[in-house]
């Protein structure tokens, strides 16, 4: 089964200064409370680990791939669960300028595999939600600085 989340939002910032912070993994755990980390080797083709956080108890960390990563328009991973085919997620991060002052933050995920289906509630009440929460932590704290 595949089943993706897609949410976007609008940051009234360059889209340079979208692309350094969103790109800035070492500061998330100062704002971000959805991924609350990535560390590892962020260029094409780099391993990256990921952990995220839905709420208090929830915190999962895994390992992936870095797909692409194009300055001011792109970052994209891809995670697996253990081994291909159990649970897999495709990350992806892209920017569009709407003006010179004004980006748009397109966040999304494609999940497969098998555990899909059974984790169907979960992604969309918590996955989707936490997505939101980092799209607006971005934007407030971009908006404010």
């Amino acid at each position: 089964m595949k089943f993706e989340i897609t949410t976007e939002i609008l940051i009234n910032v360059p889209i340079d200064i979208v692309w350094k912070t969103l790109t800035n993994f070492e500061d998330y755990k100062n704002w971000n409370p959805f991924i609350i980390n990535v560390s590892g080797e962020t260029h094409q083709g780099g391993k990256i680990n990921v952990t995220i956080q839905n709420d208090v108890k929830s915190k999962m960390s895994f390992k992936a791939l870095v797909l692409e990563n194009q300055e001011n328009k792109q970052f994209s991973w891809r995670g697996k669960l253990l081994v291909k085919g159990i649970f897999d997620g495709e990350h992806k991060f892209r920017l569009e300028q709407i003006a010179s002052n004004q980006t748009r933050l397109i966040h999304s995920e494609a999940f497969s595999g098998i555990l899909v289906k059974p984790l169907l509630k979960n992604l969309q009440t918590k996955t989707k939600p936490g997505f939101e929460r980092m799209n607006h932590a971005l934007k407030v704290k971009l908006e404010n600085q």
